[in-house]
């Protein structure tokens, strides 16, 4: 809300009488009596105030108008897509009132081009793609006909020469079958009292389970990676195999897997605590309560992550302080968030908090999608956008951190001071609560944390990587909808916080779980040290994979 203290000009009624207001009234002394003159100077002075009152009124009323309009603009632009910031606010009135547009109609709409001859020249291909080294080859010969193979000038047969050649990506559709064990047993005939021994089985990973690791495993990994509903899971299981799978009996196997997981995932917290850099970042997730209300709670997921490396989240039934605080312990290196509150005072005593150089462009890029001729923001959009250059040509030239370091007190030391200079100036100009004000206070707020990167080499512009490990738990929001219960939401956590650590190491996230989770209760909590995807990268050189 705008407060009428932030009104940086007061009217003109609030200041002194001007000098025929004084005429006036000399001649009203002279001219009326003492006690007629007090009532009238009373009336006057009462009139006077009243006056001022509602022109300060007005003002505030006008501000509020102005910043709810912006609000409002913002809303419209978040609802109908990018595309909608081209079009003025009566245009989006009448979007309002169009029930059947969606956000994609909004956006081809407003990126028609003009119909006009094009300029531009036409890049040339870049050629055929090539299909990944690592894939297996399987060969197909196709031989030539019967009427290829004689020669139609003498009749004679002819001879192979060579091959064309050419490769297509193929996929061989998954194939269901049973799997039968049969352990071997032995007795010996001459001590039949020493009785019958029968071959040990595999550890598993629910002992006694109707379905193999492999289909236990591809079932969190459908849900985790590629973001599938067990309820679909269950319906294609059952057309494929005929095999009628609840869906509460596939939600018993990932709740055990991520059971299983949690003491690995605890070995990963104590990888990050003894690193001396973590980027942190927090998203709702809905959890039923079965409390009869019908209504699901708002928990949050913290995410705790090494640029590049580990990523742990952290399931909480709320935002306050205690999830950071009981997480981190004692952590006294790095810790960039994005000014979060509830990251202050927790840590060790030498913990250094840094800040987010992309959440302070975004509030900025805010005000240039309220009015893309802002001839405030757009400037400091665009110097914050050459800080990011510099870093960005950093990692183009394989640079070290020394060497970052050393570019960074070159180029982008300078390059702060000038936009901070143009922050202060646009500070005092922009409407009180409005986007642009908010965009200013904030980044000044935080500028000793935003300008820890030129202290600390290996310290990132911006927290973006952890927001990135965001975006699945974001997208499987839309489709498993909400986490079943308190009690599941360490485990669901445990899950995400390998998947995701795979992701980023590059390690197939399924060939990992098929290495670690048979057997895994059965470990020393001493020994899972060994087996977290961090310290399996190095060991296993598996080829790079996306999920």
């Amino acid at each position: 809300m705008v407060s009428e203290a932030a009104n940086p000009n007061p009217s003109p009624v609030s200041t002194a009488a001007t000098s025929s207001e004084l005429e006036l009234i000399e001649q009203l002394k002279r001219q009326l009596a003492g006690p007629v003159f007090a009532a009238v100077s009373d009336q006057f002075s009462h009139l006077q105030n009243t006056v001022i009152s509602y022109q300060n009124k007005l003002q505030y009323a006008e501000l509020k108008i102005r910043v709810l309009e912006e609000r409002l603009r913002l809303v419209r632009i978040a609802k109908y897509g990018p595309g909608s910031e081209k079009f003025s606010d009566a245009q989006l009135e009448l979007l309002e009132l169009e029930p059947g547009v969606s956000g994609a109609e909004v956006q081809a709409e407003s990126a028609r081009p003009a119909v006009q001859p094009s300029t531009k020249t036409k890049c040339k291909h870049p050629g055929r793609q090539q299909l990944p080294a690592d894939l297996p080859r399987v060969e197909r010969v196709l031989s030539c006909t019967p009427e290829q193979c004689v020669c139609q000038g003498c009749g004679k047969q002819t001879v192979v020469i060579g091959h064309e050649e050419s490769s297509q990506l193929d996929v061989e559709p998954a194939k269901y079958f049973v799997l039968v064990s049969k352990r071997e047993k032995r007795a010996c005939k001459t001590c039949e009292e020493r009785g019958v021994v029968s071959a040990p089985l595999p550890p598993r990973i629910i002992e006694k389970c109707l379905a193999s690791d492999q289909i236990v495993i591809d079932t969190v990994v459908s849900k985790y990676c590629d973001h599938m509903p067990l309820y679909r899971q269950s319906a294609m299981l059952e057309r494929d195999t005929g095999l009628e799978l609840s869906r509460a009996t596939l939600d018993g196997w990932v709740l055990k897997v991520g059971e299983l997981l949690i003491p690995m995932v605890s070995a990963m917290r104590r990888e990050l605590i003894s690193g001396s850099y973590i980027q942190a970042d927090e998203t709702p997730v809905d959890v039923q309560m079965h409390e009869g209300r019908g209504k699901n709670h708002q928990a949050y997921l913290w995410q705790y992550s090494r640029p590049g490396g580990t990523v742990v989240f952290n399931f909480r039934l709320g935002r306050g302080r205690d999830g950071p605080r009981q997480f981190l312990g004692q952590f006294e290196g790095l810790l960039q968030t994005d000014g979060y509150a509830a990251y202050d005072q927790i840590g060790g005593p030498k913990m250094v908090h840094a800040g987010c150089w992309s959440h302070a462009e975004r509030y900025f890029s805010e005000a240039v999608q309220l009015n893309p001729k802002d001839p405030v923001a757009t400037p400091i959009v665009a110097r914050i956008d050459e800080l990011f250059a510099i870093d960005a040509e950093a990692r183009r030239q394989g640079l070290s951190l020394e060497a970052r370091h050393v570019l960074r007190q070159e180029q982008s030391r300078s390059l702060l001071n000038g936009i901070r200079k143009q922050i202060e100036a646009a500070r005092s100009t922009p409407l009180p609560g409005g986007a642009l004000a908010k965009a200013c206070n904030y980044t000044l707020t935080l500028w000793e944390k935003l300008t820890r990167f030129l202290e600390y080499p290996e310290l990132e512009l911006s927290n973006n990587l952890a927001e990135n490990s965001m975006r699945p738990v974001a997208i499987g929001r839309k489709n498993w909808i909400h986490v079943g219960s308190p009690h599941a939401g360490p485990k669901i956590a445990a899950i995400l916080s390998v998947v995701e650590s795979c992701r980023r190491l590059k390690l197939p996230v399924r060939d990992y779980l098929a290495a670690v989770l048979p057997g895994l209760a059965d470990r020393p909590i001493q020994r899972l040290t060994d087996l977290t995807p961090a310290a399996l990268a190095p060991q296993h050189p598996y080829p790079s994979a996306q999920f």
